[in-house]
């Protein structure tokens, strides 16, 4: 490696003398260097050991070690040998403009002043060096970096002016690399203590985590604590108990950390429990792009979603905003000890959930089948279920057959927002799912639960409209009392269910909202129903599909007006005689006849379970 020499050189005193400092006794001394510079494995007690080596062994006066910034524009000097015992005030950073460092890595070269004193190039230096009387300097790249990263240079002064042969250089050099590689194993080491004790925080971290979930401790703590160990923030999503939790905020430049949690608590709340329920498509570590809405304002947010699955169904999500590159082997460590415990924590109250929920559904069932044996028995078995079966009630029913469209766990979170629901309103509701709904079982019959009843059906479909995107059929039965009441209530809110599907109707529904016909039908069976429907008006039907004509809308409106011509007439907008005209073709066409009160219930009977029977899905 070549030597830079300023471009003054020949400023140099001719009465200089030229001094050769190396000889072979300096090569039997890098055993000893090594040593000194190995004798420590820490980085800072290194460079001052390597500064020592340098001078005592290469019989320099004084050195330092600099790092340096590039994007400061400063060299910071941070080992340094100073023999001198003056207390003198000395320069710790320099300008890479006045410096010679710069030089020196930017040509990986060791840039020689052979006289400071004198050199005009480094300014700075050659007023130092006129304060503290040295000479000759020569400033050697180091190829190794300092624990911020920056890279390091070796500056070292002499008293005199000496001549820096190119062996002198060569034993530098070896100085350096056998520094450099002692700074290498340091670092390698203090990684590797850094290491270990994360990864010693990693597993108490998961030791205590498992402390507090089975210590029966809530998902709100167990998120907080999360928290606290995850470099990143965090968004915990329980589905058991429709409950979103968040720490840190992922923007603070967008929203504190306050406004983010209240934001999160509201709106924003149900946005995340929207992403957890479509979780179980992500895959794990993977980075997905959330559109949420804060306010009226729309945001972005890059998040890994983590699904927490029980029994194979999701029951919530831990949503992580990574503010680094990516996760070391430790984070997603401690990221899997984060999911484990807040599935153990969710999979109780999933657990607690199923289990209510299935023996709630098996004693519904065999009430409403009538399959009892013993009033008694069945009565004490709803009492240990909280159920008094002696209380007058009333049933609801909701229709859930939509719930799995898009999500196959929308059913159960649905039934798991009723509970909720209707347990905050009265703790004496029971709620169960059977035969494609959720049914709620509210006592009460006089006007004020009724009412009750009725706020708690809003609730349900608020909630319902959220969860699926649509607002599902839900009925209420009569009051009843007893044990013998409920197969008939069930009855009647099993046939306005069906009923309310077939005509496509939604939200809060009674048999008043769909006359006596649809009554009919529901009750009926409805092969029997078109049958009869083909037999009376099937030939006119058919007629007016293949020829455009409005023979049906002629005898439907001819019948509303009690088969007054004129009025009928006047309803339609044509002429008494068009209206009488068309009456007798659809007399000579058909057969109609309409000239007994039999006949024309038969008719209108027709007609009316016709239109019924076309305002369903797939008539």
């Amino acid at each position: 490696m070549s030597p830079i020499y300023p471009r003054n050189r020949e400023k140099v005193r001719p009465d200089s003398i030229p001094v050769t400092i190396v000889d072979r006794s300096q090569f039997r001394s890098l055993r000893d260097v090594a040593s000194l510079i190995n004798s420590s494995g820490d980085i800072d007690t290194i460079l001052h050991h390597l500064v020592y080596a340098a001078c005592h062994h290469a019989h320099w006066s004084m050195g330092g070690v600099m790092s340096v910034d590039q994007h400061s524009g400063y060299a910071h000097v941070i080992a340094r040998h100073n023999p001198d015992l003056l207390e003198n005030a000395l320069e710790d950073r320099w300008a890479l403009t006045t410096s010679p460092a710069l030089i020196a890595l930017t040509r990986n070269q060791p840039v020689i002043i052979p006289d400071a004193q004198i050199s005009e190039e480094f300014p700075g230096y050659r007023q130092e060096a006129i304060e503290r009387g040295y000479r000759t300097v020569v400033v050697m790249p180091m190829n190794c970096r300092d624990l911020q990263g920056r890279v390091m240079v070796m500056s070292l002064q002499s008293m005199q002016v000496v001549n820096v042969t190119e062996n002198e250089l060569a034993f530098l050099e070896t100085i350096m690399h056998l520094g450099a590689i002692a700074i290498d194993k340091a670092k390698r080491l203090r990684a590797e203590q850094a290491f270990a004790e994360r990864l010693q925080s990693t597993l108490s971290a998961h030791s205590s985590l498992m402390q507090r979930v089975l210590s029966d401790g809530s998902v709100t703590s167990a998120t907080s604590m999360i928290g606290k160990l995850l470099l990143n923030p965090i968004v915990v999503v329980d589905l058991t108990a429709n409950l979103v939790v968040a720490e840190r905020s992922p923007r603070t430049d967008l929203c504190d950390d306050a406004a983010w949690q209240a934001a999160v608590h509201g709106s924003l709340g149900r946005q995340f429990m929207r992403a957890a329920r479509n979780a179980g498509t992500t895959r794990p570590g993977e980075i997905t792009d959330l559109d949420l809405v804060i306010g009226s304002k729309p945001i972005r947010l890059s998040a890994m979603i983590e699904p927490l699955i029980v029994d194979g169904n999701t029951v919530g999500a831990l949503f992580v905003f990574p503010r680094m590159a990516d996760f070391s082997d430790l984070d997603h460590l401690l990221l899997d000890s984060a999911k484990f415990a807040l599935s153990v924590q969710m999979m109780r109250s999933h657990i607690r959930f199923s289990s209510e929920s299935r023996g709630l559904s098996d004693l519904f069932a065999e009430i409403f089948e009538a399959r009892w044996r013993n009033a008694e028995d069945v009565t004490a078995r709803a009492r240990r279920l909280g159920i008094d079966l002696s209380e007058p009630a009333r049933l609801i029913a909701i229709d859930a057959t939509g719930a799995d469209k898009e999500s196959g766990i929308a059913s159960l979170e649905l039934h798991r927002s009723i509970a909720r629901i209707a347990h905050q309103q009265d703790s004496g509701v029971g709620v169960a799912a059977l035969d494609g709904m959720i049914v709620c079982r509210v006592p009460g019959e006089d006007a004020k639960a009724e009412e009750k009843t009725r706020v708690l059906m809003r609730k349900i479909l608020e909630e319902a409209r959220w969860i699926l995107d649509e607002a599902p059929a839900v009925v209420m039965s009569k009051p009843f009392r007893g044990v013998e009441g409920h197969p008939a209530a069930w009855e009647e809110c099993t046939r306005l269910v069906r009923l309310a599907r077939r005509l496509n109707r939604h939200g809060a529904l009674t048999s008043k909202d769909f006359g006596p016909f649809p009554v009919l039908l529901s009750a009926a069976d409805t092969q029997e129903i078109r049958a009869f429907i083909e037999s009376t008006i099937g030939q006119i039907l058919a007629h007016d599909r293949e020829h455009g004509t409005a023979y049906i809308e002629t005898l439907t409106e001819f019948l509303n007006q009690g088969c007054r011509s004129q009025a009928c007439a006047d309803a339609m907008g044509l002429h008494v005689t068009t209206l009488r005209y068309r009456l007798s073709r659809i007399h000579d066409l058909f057969g109609v006849e309409m000239d007994t009160p039999e006949r024309r219930f038969t008719l209108e009977l027709a007609i009316r379970l016709n239109a019924s029977l076309a305002d369903g899905p797939g008539c």
